[in-house]
């Protein structure tokens, strides 16, 4: 049994591996998504809560950068 990293770098087999994966990771990423998404109808959500500390991040450091 040849293992797909023994065969040429273009392979079908190791093409078919890393597309497996990136669906697994376009899952994994929806799924996150969704359980984070859920509960955007208040201001109390994950989700809110996480954008509003990037928007104040955002605004500390842009800021910090403007100052001489």
């Amino acid at each position: 049994m040849k293992s797909i990293f023994n065969r040429p770098p273009n392979s079908r087999a190791l093409a078919t591996a890393l597309g497996q994966s990136s669906t697994e990771y376009l899952v994994i990423c929806a799924a996150l998504a969704l359980a984070l998404g859920l509960g955007m109808a208040d201001d109390t959500s994950a989700l809110r809560q996480l954008l509003d500390a990037f928007a104040l991040s955002y605004q500390k450091i842009s800021f910090a950068i403007s100052l001489p």
